[in-house]
């Protein structure tokens, strides 16, 4: 492998498709960078103050290094401008983009922005299918789905609630895959405070399995409430080998953690891959 500043650059990690886009297992997620920890409001100006944007592309820059391909983040004034920073100096990250519908311009401006922007896929924010869930807006969803379908990128739906997938999956609406929380947390965006129970995942996982789609799991580790390698590896053995997973990473605990998670990451599932050989073999 050819080395770089970060040290030898590593072996691109596994893949799966999104649609026709080629993302690795691991995602690079966003919420750290924006200042959103699902802590305590101190931990969020602690994320925002460590996070200058030199430091937020040098985090770039090492998950590129490290074997990652694709970030996730939202899509506002301050994103875009460092995208275009990071692309301008080189970067190679493809960017997901995140997108609500309570955005001043609309959702449909929401979209065109991430799109026009450089947005290789989308995805609707997790409050929004919750909420259309909750009401059983099927319309709004179809016409939010068929409107994104028409700028030519794979669109998703995030969650909070498994069932809101499962209820979205029989609508049988053209998208390209589902970003499941591992946590029925809703509650923080509806104002009624941080819910991280650990009966979550596995009924997360259950509902992942269920999904036809491609799934990108997110919260995996409870916003840091879980440690990494046994969420990791809870996550890898119990979602579709088609499946990946999105995980903020917040250098200011740990400088090392991206190159760390990624090697975590690789290890986990070179060792799944060699069980699941061993079982398809059978006994000797």
């Amino acid at each position: 492998m050819k080395s770089c500043r970060y040290g030898k650059k590593m072996k691109m990690l596994p893949l799966i498709n999104l649609g026709n886009l080629r993302v690795t297992r691991l995602i690079l997620g966003g919420n750290p960078f924006s200042g959103f920890s699902h802590q305590t409001p101190a931990k969020d100006r602690e994320m925002l103050d460590y996070y200058k944007v030199e430091r937020i592309k040098e985090t770039f820059r090492r998950a590129e290094a490290s074997g990652i391909n694709t970030v996730i983040l939202r899509v506002d004034a301050f994103i875009l401008r460092l995208l275009r920073e990071y692309k301008n100096e080189g970067g190679n990250l493809q960017w997901i983009a995140q997108v609500a519908t309570d955005a001043a311009e609309g959702w449909e401006a929401g979209f065109e922005q991430a799109v026009a922007s450089g947005a290789k896929a989308c995805y609707l924010h997790g409050a929004e299918l919750d909420n259309l869930y909750q009401e059983k807006n099927a319309g709004k969803l179809v016409k939010i789905v068929n409107s994104v379908n028409s700028l030519g990128v794979p669109i998703g739906l995030a969650g909070h609630d498994p069932q809101g997938h499962i209820w979205a999956q029989e609508l049988d609406i053209p998208i390209a895959f589902h970003v499941v929380c591992f946590y029925n947390c809703g509650s923080i965006h509806a104002g009624k405070g941080e819910r991280f129970k650990p009966e979550d995942p596995p009924a997360a996982v259950d509902v992942i399995r269920r999904i036809r789609k491609p799934c990108i799991g997110y919260k995996i580790m409870g916003a840091g409430r879980t440690e990494a390698r046994k969420a990791f590896q809870f996550a890898f053995a119990n979602i579709k080998p088609a499946d990946c997973v999105n995980v903020g990473m917040y250098r200011g605990d740990n400088d090392k953690m991206v190159e760390e998670n990624a090697a975590m990451v690789r290890d986990i599932l070179a060792n799944l891959s060699v069980t699941k050989k061993a079982e398809e073999k059978g006994p000797a």
